[in-house]
């Protein structure tokens, strides 16, 4: 299956640019079904971890405030061109994704 991440990493003079597109419902567990009327139950990501070369240099806490389909990029020190970067979510109920993508 593919994954539900997209990722674009480069280097530029030791400092690796990361940005990430993540699709997920992000669901808050308060909005209402239009049809049905029922509350549409929380599926959110609660926890984004990102490794480069086996270590993590980004982790974030998340909850149902964030949009659907989240984007969010961040920078960090010491990474060169070739090297490996993953991304991995985990939501509330248990589901998770993972995505690799090499530095360019």
């Amino acid at each position: 299956m593919a994954s539900g991440i997209k990722v674009r990493a480069k280097v530029k003079d030791d400092v690796a640019e990361v940005k990430a597109l993540i699709k997920h419902e992000m669901e808050t567990g308060t909005r209402k079904d239009d049809k049905t009327g029922e509350v549409v139950p929380a599926h959110h990501i609660t926890e984004v971890t990102c490794e480069h070369n086996g270590k993590v240099v980004m982790k974030a806490n998340w909850g149902p405030a964030v949009s659907k389909n989240p984007y969010f990029s961040f920078k960090f020190r010491g990474a060169s061109s070739g090297d490996k970067v993953k991304i991995s979510w985990v939501d509330n109920k248990g589901e998770t994704d993972t995505v690799e993508a090499v530095m360019k």
